[in-house]
């Protein structure tokens, strides 16, 4: 999948459907916070799928029993993010996290920097990605 420079931001989110029949994304909030998006203005949305996920491939029984298997990483490898650093592990290696607090670890960062990352691993309870471009 090509990538447009024009990319503001990454995330994964469910799409839900509200009482009023109307269906929603919801915006992670660090997007707002760190300037990425502005409330009230509007955005081209692109919705992908996972590669090789049950809902790609149009298998609903399927994509229903995953879901019950507890919450999945919302990050997969390869998977490009800007992530702010927010913390230093033991071993000086920069954390972000993303949705529902998940971390992702991304070594030779500091806290405060905003960089673009590649996602190079994936396991239950973190992620670990390399940056591909600083000071975004």
């Amino acid at each position: 999948m090509e990538i447009s420079e024009k990319l503001l931001c990454l995330f994964s989110a469910e799409v839900r459907e509200t009482d009023d029949g109307e269906y929603v994304v919801d915006v992670p909030s660090r997007e707002i916070d760190t300037g990425s998006l502005e409330p009230g203005e509007t955005y081209r949305v692109a919705l992908v799928a996972r590669d090789g996920s049950p809902e790609a491939a149009g298998d609903p029984d399927t994509a229903a029993s995953r879901s019950d298997d507890g919450p999945q990483p919302p990050v997969e490898p390869g998977e490009m993010r800007y992530v702010e650093i927010e913390d230093l592990g033991k071993q000086g290696d920069g954390i972000a996290r993303v949705e529902r607090g998940y971390v992702i670890i991304v070594p030779d960062t500091e806290v405060g920097e905003r960089v673009k990352i590649e996602v190079t691993e994936v396991k239950s309870n973190f992620a670990v990605g390399e940056v591909v471009e600083e000071a975004v």
